[in-house]
């Protein structure tokens, strides 16, 4: 039997389907967000930046090789974005082959230092700890990934259990603008 979970933007786990002929439950998945960050740091292997929110919070995202203006992007410039971000999880068969994917595009806005740009991760990850008087969840995956997230759903905790392979699915679109500093 396949299991599916779904986490929203705030990491909660909010919904599980079984979907060999079972009930599915739905809830609010994730939502769309408004962020004003500074850049705190870039790395420029990865197309990894890291930015600070005004609550003093470090957000990183990926950056796609079809952004042409990576290499522009100075710590301390101003990043505005309007984002959306939601995670699936799907309990695997044991015996599937592990995944670990990425994928992303950027549609830039000519002539301004703006673009969409979307991002979706596909891994494989092991359910580590369950917590159920948090209620929480934990997992492990590829180079040493660690997750963790507050359960909303705590029934949805008493269809998995800790050993479980699961397929996590991080799609993320992001509208973003980017002020000099």
């Amino acid at each position: 039997m396949l299991k599916k979970i779904t986490v929203g933007t705030a990491a909660a786990l909010v919904a599980t389907a079984a979907l060999a002929g079972a009930q599915t439950k739905t809830l609010p998945g994730g939502e769309l967000k408004t962020l004003t960050a500074t850049v705190e740091a870039i790395e420029q292997s990865t197309r990894s930046v890291t930015v600070r929110k005004s609550d003093g919070t470090d957000v990183t995202f990926y950056v796609p090789k079809s952004m042409t203006r990576f290499d522009q992007l100075k710590v301390g410039d101003k990043i505005n974005a309007k984002y959306y971000d939601s995670i699936v999880i799907t309990v695997q068969d044991p015996k599937s082959a592990p995944v670990d994917t990425a994928a992303a595009k950027l549609v830039p806005v000519e002539g301004a230092p703006a673009g969409t740009m979307s991002y979706q991760r596909v891994i494989t990850a092991t359910i580590t700890a369950i917590d159920p008087k948090v209620p929480s969840i934990t997992f492990t995956g590829p180079n040493n990934w660690t997750y963790s997230s507050r359960v909303e759903d705590k029934a949805a905790l008493s269809k998995v259990k800790v050993g479980d392979k699961v397929t996590i699915t991080w799609t993320a679109a992001v509208l973003m603008s980017v002020e000099g500093s």
